[in-house]
């Protein structure tokens, strides 16, 4: 556990991770500000080459066997025998002990739509129906509201430089893992492979994420198995009619003492009055220092 408190958490002091840059602000003086680094990751399953994703770089075997699992390429009885990453050639292969063969699932990307994720998403719709969201789980309002502050005010990427996306896998009020990646994709696809990867289970998480409450972070969630989704940010309608199509809570616009519940709202146990709670203090950098030109 690091010493923020998280099994795995946010590193915003690592050099690979983001680095400065000079440039000029509104006045027209010179300013370094932090920008988070982006480069390309091809992953193979087996012998093919089935995607190349653009990511900051940390956890790329979390982030490989998270996004083969979410693009249902492999399932919860498949045995990683391997998993080989190259730093210099930039390129991680998963190796299992069942054949894979996806040519026409990546054929079939190409014709639709010309987006993985996005003819990925529509194969996951299909079974959306048998999903199965453990209907007991609860979320107390003071966890929400411990989980929200202690998030929110944890050294991070976000803070430090902003421009990146940031997913929390929680239990009751604790924050256990914290990805952060440019595309909210790989955050979710990161905590996937973990909880994969260390036999996790699901039906008694909490999932936060910095973005919006889209359909496809509804349906990845609901995918996992963790009942209740929780973001700072907004919603979309389609977002909200799948949550409630598959028994999902969902929470937004959680910031301070306020939120909303849009679908699932019988899991919310009102255990603490608003009045009781202190206010957040992020103490967020600017992200940039002046310099003397």
């Amino acid at each position: 556990m690091n010493n923020q408190g998280f099994l795995l958490g946010p590193d915003p002091g690592n050099p690979l991770l983001s680095r400065e840059v000079d440039g000029i602000d509104h006045n027209g003086e010179t300013v370094t500000t932090r920008v988070v680094t982006e480069k390309p990751l091809t992953l193979y399953l087996n012998r093919q080459e089935i995607v190349t994703m653009m990511t900051i770089g940390d956890y790329p075997d979390l982030l490989a066997v998270g996004y083969l699992l979410n693009q249902n390429m492999l399932t919860a009885e498949d045995r990683i025998t391997a998993i080989d990453y190259d730093d210099d050639l930039e390129v991680v292969v998963v190796r299992t002990q069942r054949e894979t063969d996806y040519e026409e699932k990546l054929q079939k990307k190409v014709r639709t739509s010309g987006c993985a994720q996005g003819t990925v998403f529509g194969d996951v719709m299909e079974g959306v129906e048998s999903i199965h969201l453990n209907p007991d789980a609860t979320i107390r309002t003071s966890w929400l509201y411990t989980l929200t502050k202690t998030i929110n005010t944890a050294p991070s990427l976000y803070l430090e430089a902003g421009a990146i996306h940031g997913c929390v896998l929680c239990q009751d009020d604790r924050p256990l893992v914290y990805m952060e990646d440019v595309g909210r994709h790989n955050a979710v696809d990161k905590i996937a492979g973990w909880m994969f990867m260390n036999k996790v289970q699901a039906e008694d998480k909490i999932f936060y994420t910095t973005g919006r409450l889209t359909s496809e972070m509804v349906i990845k969630t609901a995918m996992m198995g963790i009942p209740i989704l929780i973001s700072r940010s907004g919603f979309t309608a389609w977002g909200v009619d799948l949550a409630r199509t598959v028994g999902l809570t969902l929470i937004g616009r959680a910031r301070g003492k306020r939120f909303v519940v849009l679908a699932g709202q019988d899991r919310v146990v009102f255990d603490i009055s608003p009045d009781q709670v202190g206010d957040e203090d992020t103490n967020r950098k600017s992200g940039s220092k002046g310099k003397p030109a």
